[in-house]
């Protein structure tokens, strides 16, 4: 099992979706399970999970699921002898992935089951032998080219675009969501377009960008809401002993809530102990405010 997790926008579904893409043809059967944590709400989504898995896998339309229980021994009786890739993308429950597959202790050798959530929290238990995998933000080069890819439908800005395009790729710091959007809300705009567009966004974040980046903030309680909205008017930058000194008298449990924040992948904390975070998350919680 391998645990892919990140912030909001980073990623993870494509990186699942090219490993399923690149390697499905060499196991016996292979399914993708999209939106895991939208679909498993009901009793009925779990089990319609179930039959999907079981189609894209047996290929047998016929195969009926009466019950979560049954839909996992069905499950672990048909593909006990199977190498699989199974595909978990959008998890944000543990018992999410035990009521689609029960254990995961029945597949054959050489069998892959790869989960995507927004919640480091949510992949680290999955125990010895598996492991996880961070998506980090594009670096300079790779932001570069996908956002001209949706911009100019080509790796290279035009040529008096350049200033206007870096301007671009330093605002979204590295997040594909929001490159991806940009470029697609600038293509066939005129440069002066450009300009307004530009200022229009550092004053009112896209509603597509912070939709998506607004999933993790309103999973946390009233306590790390509180924690991430300090963080985004005050404290960004500044080192983790100043922070609690300060926001420990308020009673915010910090030594139990920054740590879902930052497995959350909302806040991050580098090896000198100073907190960061994204400025496209700071501005969603400065327009929360």
């Amino acid at each position: 099992m391998v645990g892919i997790y990140g912030l909001g926008g980073v990623g993870k579904t494509t990186v699942a979706e090219d490993i399923y893409n690149r390697l499905f043809n060499i196991f016996d059967g292979s399914s993708f399970l999209e939106k895991i944590s939208k679909n498993s709400k009901t009793n009925g989504g779990v089990i319609q999970l179930q039959e999907t898995l079981l189609f894209e896998i047996l290929g047998d339309r016929n195969l009926k699921v009466s019950s979560i229980l049954r839909g996992i021994n069905m499950i672990n009786e048909s593909l006990c002898c199977k190498s699989v890739l199974i595909i978990l993308d959008g998890v944000d429950e543990l018992d999410q992935i035990e009521s689609l597959l029960g254990k995961c202790d029945g597949f054959a050798s050489g069998s892959r089951i790869i989960i995507t959530a927004r919640d480091k929290h949510l992949v680290d238990p999955l125990g010895n032998g598996h492991s996880t995998y961070e998506v980090k933000g594009l670096n300079e080069q790779e932001a570069i080219e996908l956002f001209n890819q949706h911009a100019f439908k080509r790796n290279k800005p035009k040529e008096d675009c350049w200033e206007l395009a870096n301007q671009v790729i330093r605002y979204a710091k590295g997040l594909p969501l929001a490159l991806t959007i940009m470029g697609v809300d600038f293509y066939g705009r005129t440069k002066a377009e450009w300009k307004s567009a530009l200022h229009k966004y550092e004053k009112f974040p896209s509603r597509g960008i912070q939709k998506i980046l607004k999933i993790s903030y309103e999973e946390l309680d009233e306590t790390e809401l509180d924690i991430f909205l300090d963080i985004a008017c005050f404290f960004n930058g500044h080192y983790m002993d100043y922070v609690v000194d300060i926001l420990e008298t308020y009673d915010l449990y910090l030594i139990s809530s920054i740590p879902k924040i930052i497995d959350k992948c909302l806040v991050t904390v580098d090896q000198y102990n100073k907190l960061s975070m994204h400025d496209l998350l700071q501005q969603m919680g400065r327009e929360i405010v």
